[in-house]
């Protein structure tokens, strides 16, 4: 049997897309608690936060932070300590955040 061209061509694709949803499952949610929050009615010491991956302002000391308004916004990294959590606990805050944004 003869593939064709175009059969190479969706398999192509079929590998990129697969490739790509791969590399989104393996971006893990990233947590912080909140150790300060100077100025801030929109942060609760103590309290864990969803963190946004923005490498510019990780690069300019800022985390961007899903905070009490549901909103993100950027706040400076010395606000907070990462935190590694178990899976369940992940997943709780992830549908927790996404319903507050909804």
């Amino acid at each position: 049997m003869a593939r064709s061209a175009w059969d190479r061509q969706e398999e192509i694709e079929d590998q990129t897309v697969s490739r790509l949803a791969m590399r989104q499952q393996k971006t893990t949610r990233k947590f912080v608690i909140c150790i300060r929050n100077e100025d801030s009615d929109d942060l609760v010491r103590g309290k864990v936060y969803l963190v946004l991956p923005d490498g510019s302002a990780a690069r300019s000391g800022y985390l961007r932070v899903v905070d009490e308004s549901g909103e993100d916004y950027l706040y400076p990294a010395t606000f907070f300590v990462p935190i590694t959590l178990p899976i369940a606990a992940r997943r709780a805050l992830v549908a927790t955040a996404r319903l507050a944004t909804a």
